[in-house]
């Protein structure tokens, strides 16, 4: 075998060898783009559970509370409302809007509850917090990681060399699950009345002060 065999044949294993750590790099950022894949759909899987659990327990927590506040009703109409979006909605983006709209109704509605003595001791309504507010933590937990899985899966599809693979199987970026404006807001009550004994009564108006009469 003259030299020139044996350099064709040294490039050909050298090509073989290069091919292979090409195609076995390739195989190992495809593997790890659609475990991301799965473990963003897993993610958004477990807190769709958790939304729909929620979501179960609102029209109890609604019948528990009517029957005690009395000037606070908007509130009940507004987390009927959300849960009404929250089971029509189609889409992530939907559901994560409805959520935040939830979210927000119930800490005003569990604000509200501290100016009524006797709904704070009713065993149906302590039962419905606990349960809904260890679920709301949950959701919490879980958004966090779901948006851990697509921070890192978005940033792997638009960098160097993933983003090759990415552009092959059609990876777009994934959105964020971002707490909505009414979840964002600090909660603010106008309840404009003080509770004395569990019911409601309005506020007196402060009386202007007498004016001093001058000197005649």
């Amino acid at each position: 075998m003259d030299d020139l065999a044996i350099l064709e044949l040294l490039l050909a294993v050298i090509g073989i060898i290069i091919a292979i750590v090409v195609i076995g790099y390739i195989i190992i950022v495809f593997n790890g783009l659609v475990r991301l894949k799965n473990n963003i759909r897993k993610s958004w899987a477990n807190i769709d559970v958790l939304l729909k659990q929620r979501s179960d327990e609102l029209p109890k927590l609604v019948d528990t509370v009517k029957g005690y506040i009395k000037y606070e009703k908007r509130i009940l109409t507004e987390i009927t409302q959300a849960r009404t979006a929250f089971l029509n909605a189609d889409t992530m983006q939907d559901k994560a809007r409805a959520d935040g709209l939830i979210t927000g109704a119930l800490k005003s509605l569990f604000a509200v509850a501290e100016n009524y003595p006797n709904l704070k001791a009713n065993e149906s309504f302590i039962q419905l917090q606990g349960r809904i507010s260890s679920l709301e933590n949950e959701i919490a937990d879980r958004r966090e990681f779901y948006n851990d899985s697509v921070n890192t899966y978005n940033i792997r599809i638009q960098t160097i060399p993933d983003r090759f693979v990415a552009g092959m199987l059609h990876y777009q970026p994934e959105e964020l699950f971002k707490a909505a404006e009414a979840e964002r807001r600090d909660v603010k009550i106008d309840i404009g009345m003080d509770n004395i004994d569990g019911t409601a009564r309005h506020s007196r108006m402060p009386q202007p002060r007498p004016r001093k009469r001058g000197r005649e």
